[in-house]
C-alpha cells in the first residue's frame, strides 16, 4: 500500500484526536501544524482564570505528544497561510506541502462584535492563551496589592465584568466567585468590595440550553454572589466603563469577554460556503464541497445532527468529528464505502464553582452538585491521561535523540 500524505491543521480537541487515530494507519505520513508549540485545554481555562489550575495543567507540548504517536508523525510549528484544495497544497509562511487528505481543524477565535465598541481594546479573552495569562497576572497583582493593604483605585472596591453568559462565560462567573470567597478569611475583605457581574443581551444565562441546566445554574450563581446582569445589551467598552444600550453604566476594574466565537482568519481565505459565524458548510462527510480529498472538522465547521439542526462548537464535537473523518480517510485507503456523519451530543456539563457542577447527560439524566463535578472530572482526567501518555513516550524519545523517519 502506498504511503498516503495527511495533513492535519490546527491542534485543538479535533485535530489531536484526528492525528491520534490516523497514527494507528502506519502506512500513512502524518503532519500535524498549527503557530503554537502547545495545545490549550480552553475547556479548563476557567480553572486557570480563577487561579485554581496551573500552566502546567492546561497545555500539553506538541513536540512530545506528536512524537509518542508514532514515527509516522511528524508536529511542524508554523503558521498556515493557506489552503489551495484543488492542487492539494497548504501553504505556510515558508514553503508549500503537498497532501493527499487534509483535516482543517483550526477552531474559532473570538469574535469582537462591530456593534460593541472598543470590546477588544478594553478586555482580556480566553480562546488565546497569552489574553487569559495577561488577565491571570493582572489580577492576581491586585490581590496582592488589596493583601499588602495598599488602596485600590476606587475606595478599595473591585469590579470583575464577564460579558457574555454561554458556558464559557458562565464557567469563569462561577469559579471566580467561589475563588474569592475562600479568600475572604485570608485577605480579609467582604464580598461587598469584589462584585463579579455576568452580562448577557439574552433573556437568560446558557442561552438556547436546557431550561433545567438554566435555572440550576441561575441558582447556583446567585449563591455565589454573582451579579447576573441579562436582557443587558452592551453598545460600548470604554477604559473602565461598560456603556449599555439604554446608555447605562458599569464602572469596572477587569472586563472578561467570552460573548462570541468566529472562526479562525485562515477560514476566512478558504472559497466555500459559511455561516455567519464564518465556519465552513461542508458536505454530508464533512469534506470542503466538490473536494473529495478536504475535510474540516470541529469549531471550524457548521456540524449538525441528522435533522439538520447545528450542534454547539464544543470539545466533545470537535472530538466526534475527528473520529469520524479519520475513519473515513481509513476507508477510502481501503476501498471501503463511506457513509454521511451522523451523530449527536451526548450531554452537557457545567462547572459551577469548586466541586460543584451541573450536566445532562443523553438528554434525560439530570444531575448536579459533587455528583456531576465527579462526573465532569472524570472526563477531564480520562482525556488528560490519554495525551500524557503520549506526551511521556515523546519525551522519552526525545531525551533519546531519536529522529523522525519523515
Amino acid at each position: 500500500m502506498k504511503s498516503s500524505k495527511v495533513i492535519i491543521v490546527g491542534a485543538g480537541y479535533g485535530g489531536l484526536r484526528a492525528a491520534e487515530l490516523l497514527a494507528r494507519q502506519t502506512h500513512l505520513s502524518i503532519l500535524l501544524i498549527d503557530k503554537n508549540p502547545y495545545h490549550y485545554m480552553q475547556t479548563e481555562v476557567y480553572g486557570y482564570i480563577a487561579g485554581r489550575f496551573e500552566l502546567s495543567d492546561i497545555v500539553i507540548d506538541l513536540e512530545s505528544f506528536t512524537r509518542g504517536l508514532g514515527d509516522n508523525v511528524r508536529f511542524l510549528q508554523t503558521t498556515v497561510t493557506g489552503i489551495n484544495p484543488q492542487k492539494r497544497l497548504v501553504q505556510t509562511e515558508t514553503e508549500s506541502y503537498k497532501y493527499d487528505y487534509a483535516i482543517i481543524a483550526t477552531g474559532a477565535r473570538t469574535h469582537f462584535f462591530p456593534f460593541i465598541e472598543g470590546a477588544r481594546e478594553h478586555t482580556h479573552g480566553i480562546k488565546d492563551l497569552m489574553r487569559a495569562f495577561t488577565f491571570r497576572q493582572a489580577f492576581e497583582e491586585r490581590i496582592m496589592m488589596r493583601l499588602q493593604n495598599k488602596a485600590l483605585k476606587r475606595a478599595g472596591d473591585l469590579q470583575i465584568a464577564v460579558a457574555g453568559a454561554g458556558l464559557s462565560g458562565v464557567e469563569i462567573a462561577a469559579e471566580m466567585a467561589y475563588s474569592l470567597k475562600k479568600l475572604e478569611k485570608i485577605l480579609s475583605f467582604s464580598d461587598k468590595e469584589i462584585t463579579i457581574y455576568l452580562i448577557d443581551a439574552a433573556p437568560t444565562v446558557l442561552p438556547g440550553m436546557d431550561p433545567w441546566l438554566v435555572e440550576t445554574t441561575q441558582k447556583r450563581l446567585e449563591t455565589l454572589g454573582v451579579q447576573i446582569k441579562t436582557n443587558h445589551p452592551i453598545r460600548k467598552i470604554g477604559d473602565r466603563t461598560i456603556t449599555f444600550a439604554d446608555n447605562t453604566e458599569l464602572h469596572f476594574d477587569f472586563v472578561i469577554y467570552t460573548a462570541g466565537i468566529k472562526a479562525a482568519d485562515l477560514i476566512e481565505k478558504i472559497d466555500a460556503p459559511k455561516n455567519r459565524l464564518a465556519q465552513i458548510i461542508p458536505d454530508p462527510w464533512l469534506r470542503l464541497p466538490g473536494n473529495e480529498q478536504t475535510f474540516v472538522i470541529g469549531d471550524s465547521a457548521q456540524i449538525t445532527d441528522k435533522e439538520g439542526r447545528p450542534l454547539p462548537p464544543t470539545a466533545q464535537i470537535a472530538e466526534k468529528s475527528a473520529a469520524y473523518v479519520a475513519k473515513t480517510i481509513t476507508q477510502l485507503e481501503n476501498g471501503a464505502p463511506i457513509t454521511p456523519l451522523n451523530t449527536k451530543s451526548d450531554g452537557m456539563f457545567v462547572a459551577l464553582g469548586g466541586k460543584y457542577a451541573a450536566g445532562i447527560l443523553y438528554n434525560r439524566i439530570k444531575t448536579r452538585g459533587y455528583t456531576a463535578w465527579l462526573l465532569k472530572k472524570a472526563i477531564t482526567y480520562i482525556y488528560r491521561h490519554g495525551l500524557d501518555i503520549r506526551v511521556n513516550a515523546g519525551y522519552a524519545k526525545r531525551r533519546c535523540k531519536t529522529p523522525s523517519t519523515i
